[in-house]
């Protein structure tokens, strides 16, 4: 599954339909989305920003701050899981006593 892409010199997100929107278009809950698939999904891609592919600038903005912070993420995936837990066990382990 293709989270981010370029196509026809715009960048575009994979809305919740399976259909691609606009980069400029995307939402707080697009994004929420796109980073549980980073963090859930092992089989998941995205186009690498290339400044070249994409002509709008707005669109090279936004697509290369989300490219980037999604690359991050999967790259320090299993690091920011085992931190979540980390986190989570504490506070179980308080309230449970």
């Amino acid at each position: 599954m293709k989270l981010l892409r370029t196509n026809e010199a715009v960048g575009q997100f994979l809305k919740t339909d399976g259909t691609y929107e606009s980069i400029d278009k995307i939402g707080k809950e697009d994004l929420l989305r796109l980073v549980d698939h980073t963090l859930e999904d092992d089989e998941f891609e995205i186009d690498p920003y290339d400044d070249q592919l994409i002509k709008n600038q707005a669109h090279q903005v936004i697509y290369k701050s989300i490219y980037q912070k999604l690359d991050d993420l999967r790259k320090r995936r299993k690091e920011f899981i085992d931190e979540s837990a980390r986190l989570f066990l504490e506070d179980y382990e308080r309230y449970r006593t």
